[in-house]
């Protein structure tokens, strides 16, 4: 059952594994396939997922199929799929995302690139891992927005494919890691919101296509 979305999951786990975005269990995927959702079992390793490491659950988080124990943040990755539209969602403990989640409220625009994310990236206000608390405020930061860090936790990133997802979540982490970087030469030159607008418009211009708002 759902070969095509378990052969998906295992490649972007290894992805994300082999890209120093999680070690270990520190993450998990999901993808959704019609009225269900394939997501990474608990305690899965990212970079050891085989297909029998996936579970199959309904939108009210019932297992129907595969490993009887699905992630922990099952109720985060069924509230965005739920209530965003999302098709696939992507969630690490990168280290740089973690680290400008601890000190701010929101990824300082130090780059043009986070306009492919729907804008300034914010970082969801703290709550207990596997909770309804944590699944909301994570949908309040993804307003009109494709990724949001999550407060001493990680990132996550959504989309229409998996792909699309972890390309989004690596984007988070290189944003991050830009920034950490800046930080330790000094104080970095941050992007005005007019400076946005107009990158934004220059997206348009050149064909680009428009941020997204998922």
């Amino acid at each position: 059952m759902y070969e095509s979305e378990r052969a998906l999951l295992v490649a972007a786990g290894r992805r994300l594994a082999e890209g120093g975005l999680v070690v270990g269990t520190a993450g998990n995927l999901s993808v959704r396939a019609g009225e269900h959702v394939v997501v990474t079992a608990s305690g899965t390793d990212l970079g050891a997922l085989t297909p029998d490491l996936l579970t199959v659950v309904d939108l009210t988080g019932t297992v129907v199929a595969g490993h009887p124990r699905p992630t922990s943040e099952l109720p985060l990755h069924l509230a965005i799929h739920t209530r965003t539209g999302a098709r696939a969602v992507a969630h690490a403990h990168a280290m740089s995302s973690i680290a400008v989640g601890c000190t701010h409220d929101e990824l300082p625009p130090v780059h043009y690139a986070t306009l492919q994310l729907g804008g300034v990236v914010r970082v969801a206000r703290y709550a207990t891992f596997g909770s309804e608390a944590l699944a909301a405020n994570v949908l309040a930061a993804l307003t009109d927005r494709a990724a949001a860090l999550m407060r001493n936790h990680g990132s996550i990133a959504l989309g229409e494919t998996l792909d699309e997802a972890c390309a989004r979540l690596e984007l988070v982490e290189w944003l991050a890691e830009t920034y950490r970087r800046a930080v330790a030469l000094g104080n970095p030159r941050l992007l005005t919101d007019e400076e946005l607008t107009a990158a934004a418009a220059q997206f348009t211009e050149l064909d680009y296509g428009s941020p997204p708002t998922a």
